[in-house]
C-alpha cells in the first residue's frame, strides 16, 4: 500500500482596510485598489457588524469580478473556442483562424493578426479586461481574416459587434490610465 501525501499550501488573504465615515450614515461599499480590498462604512457600526460587511461585500465584489470574465482568458484553446463563437455570431462563421494565442504584452497593440497565415495574437494585458471588452478585440482581429486594412468595409464588419465603441473607450482609458499610449483602433 502506497501513502500519498498531500501538502496544503496556505492562501494569503486578500488585503482589507475598513474606512469608517461619521458622514456616511447608512451605505457600505467597497471596490479595489491594487491589491487591497476597500470597504467603507459608517462609523456607528459594531466590530460584529463590520466583519459582517466586509465579508459580506468580499462576497459580493468577487461575484461580480467573476461574472465579468471571460472564460476565454484561461488558455490559448479557450480563446480560439470564443473566435469560433463570434465568427458565427458576427461573421456567419466566416472568420476561422488557424490558430489564436495570449503573447507577452505588446507595446503598441492589444492583439494583431496576420491575414496571411490566419493567426492572431492577443496581449496578455488583456486576460483582465471585461469580457466584453475582450470580445469587441476579438471581433476587431477576425475583422482582418476578411480585411487587412482599416478601410470603411473592415470598420462596417466589426460595428456589427454592438458594444465596439464602448469597448474602444475602454481600451484607451486604460492604456491612458497606465501610460502605455496603445491605440485601440490597431
Amino acid at each position: 500500500m502506497s501513502v500519498r501525501r498531500i501538502t496544503v499550501v496556505p492562501v494569503a488573504e486578500p488585503r482589507v482596510e475598513v474606512r469608517r465615515s461619521k458622514r456616511r450614515t447608512r451605505t457600505v461599499t467597497a471596490y479595489r485598489e491594487g491589491d487591497t480590498l476597500i470597504v467603507q462604512i459608517p462609523a456607528r457600526l459594531s466590530k460584529k457588524e463590520e466583519a459582517h460587511w466586509v465579508a459580506e461585500m468580499q462576497r459580493r465584489l468577487l461575484r461580480s469580478e467573476t461574472r465579468r470574465r471571460s472564460p476565454a482568458r484561461t488558455s490559448d484553446a479557450a480563446l480560439l473556442e470564443r473566435c469560433g463563437e463570434l465568427s458565427e455570431l458576427y461573421f456567419d462563421g466566416r472568420c476561422e483562424p488557424a490558430s489564436v494565442r495570449w503573447v507577452p504584452p505588446m507595446r503598441t497593440r492589444w492583439a494583431s493578426c496576420t491575414p496571411v497565415d490566419r493567426t492572431i495574437r492577443v496581449s496578455e494585458r488583456l486576460r483582465e479586461v471585461p469580457a466584453w471588452v475582450l470580445d469587441y478585440v476579438l471581433v476587431h482581429e477576425l475583422a482582418h481574416l476578411l480585411e487587412a486594412d482599416h478601410g470603411p468595409e473592415f470598420w462596417e464588419l466589426v460595428r456589427a459587434y454592438p458594444k465596439t465603441d464602448r469597448a474602444i473607450g475602454f481600451l484607451e482609458g486604460m492604456s491612458a490610465a497606465a501610460g502605455w499610449g496603445i491605440a485601440s483602433a490597431d
